[in-house]
């Protein structure tokens, strides 16, 4: 059995959830796969910024930390395979709404929250049309991203962030979160060592000089002063 090591000392995020989850709607969820995406699809809903908060399919398969959590629950399906599940069982439950955007070739899966500004977005969207209070939040803000993929947020490094959202391109971070995830190399430095070389060196550079090596000499270089 994993245990937990107990919560931090000192100031730590509060995430705010409607009463009605606990007394209503996890006493019906008899699958842990799908009480486990519930519980993180609402955090990540809450830390999103605008009227309209929704999450992209994509913005889930690629959330380490929610896969990591249904693969201990994913028998012969895989993570992937259990977060479809998990994501059916919520839409069937009436937890979750999706609905595919027609903004983009090929169609993009939305989730909202079952809410009345939830169901009135996701009416919009299957009639064509894109409501003016869905804003481009669907996708994780850096403190977001750092609580995901790290750990609980100083406010060293909360300042730190700050600037790199002001001088990196969005993608560029997401990117970068996303490389250091794929290598174990879950550290702010590294990541700030790949956005360093990118914008030094130019983000579409050979695959020689993007290799992982010169992020990790980088890295080392930040580490030891």
């Amino acid at each position: 059995m994993k245990t937990f090591s107990g919560f931090p000392s000192g100031k730590v995020p509060i995430v705010g959830i409607p009463r009605s989850v606990f007394t209503d709607l996890v006493p019906l969820i008899d699958d842990l796969g799908e009480l486990k995406l519930t519980l993180h699809v609402l955090w990540r809903l809450r830390q999103q910024r605008g009227k309209m908060r929704y999450l992209r399919f994509d913005d889930l398969a690629s959330d380490e930390v929610l896969l990591s959590s249904l693969r201990e629950t994913a028998h012969e399906k895989g993570s992937m395979g259990a977060l479809r599940s998990a994501l059916a069982r919520a839409v069937e439950r009436g937890t979750l709404l999706r609905v595919e955007s027609p903004r983009k070739a090929g169609s993009e899966v939305l989730y909202f929250a079952n809410t009345p500004k939830g169901r009135a977005a996701v009416e919009a969207v299957a009639g064509g049309t894109w409501p003016d209070e869905v804003e481009a939040g669907g996708r994780p803000n850096i403190f977001t991203l750092y609580e995901q993929n790290i750990g609980v947020l100083t406010p060293l490094i909360a300042d730190e962030l700050r600037e790199a959202e002001q001088a990196y391109p969005v993608s560029w971070i997401e990117e970068a979160f996303r490389e250091a995830v794929r290598l174990n190399k879950r550290s702010w430095k590294y990541i700030q060592a790949i956005l360093e070389r990118w914008s030094t060196e130019g983000k579409d550079e050979d695959r020689d000089k993007r290799s992982p090596e010169n992020d990790r000499r980088r890295y080392l270089e930040w580490k030891h002063g």
